[in-house]
């Protein structure tokens, strides 16, 4: 498995993914629908949008439905032949700090029908890799307690949790775990 940039010549798989249920948005999965329906109207316009280092694409829509303006970030996609997954990251500019709707630093999803190769924790150490030696010193990853494979892939890439939180209502509330990953 490889990260790779999103590019047209993926899209067809990636499209196939979302068609067969994948969510890149582990809490949003009506994500998969919308992001079908940017495909079908612009294809190279929605590959364009998924590196968004000036915070240029459409705003962020988040579980309770409300929008958020976007913040900077790009998303790579996880590859063994096909789409597997992906991976994002998102910054605040001069700042390890973040909005209140924006969870973590970085997200990740594995489509279903890949989950258990290791995938997550091989594309998170990549990812990690590729933004060391920038200018955060620390990322955080936010997961929820009941999801123990999200904590092992954080774990085994040096994650330390830092806290328990209440998540904002726009995402539904709950609690989740805070991890921090220090870069430098």
């Amino acid at each position: 498995m490889e990260l790779v940039w999103p590019r047209i010549e993926h899209l067809d798989s990636y499209a196939a993914a979302l068609r067969r249920g994948w969510s890149p948005d582990n809490v949003r999965p009506e994500t998969a629908r919308d992001e079908l329906a940017r495909i079908e109207a612009d294809p190279v316009l929605f590959i364009a949008e998924q590196v968004d280092p000036d915070a240029k694409g459409p705003r962020v829509a988040l579980p309770d439905g409300s929008t958020v303006p976007r913040i900077p970030g790009y998303r790579r996609w996880m590859w063994d032949g096909e789409f597997c997954g992906s991976i994002s990251y998102r910054w605040v500019p001069g700042t390890t700090e973040l909005p209140p709707h924006c969870l973590g630093h970085i997200g990740y999803s594995v489509v279903p029908w890949k989950r258990r190769k290791g995938y997550a924790t091989l594309a998170l150490r990549l990812l990690l890799d590729d933004i060391r030696g920038g200018d955060m010193e620390f990322v955080d990853i936010t997961t929820t307690p009941d999801n123990p494979a999200s904590r092992r892939v954080i774990e085994e890439n040096g994650g330390q949790q830092v806290e328990t939180f209440r998540k904002v209502d726009a995402h539904g509330g709950g609690d989740a775990l805070r991890f921090r990953i220090v870069l430098k």
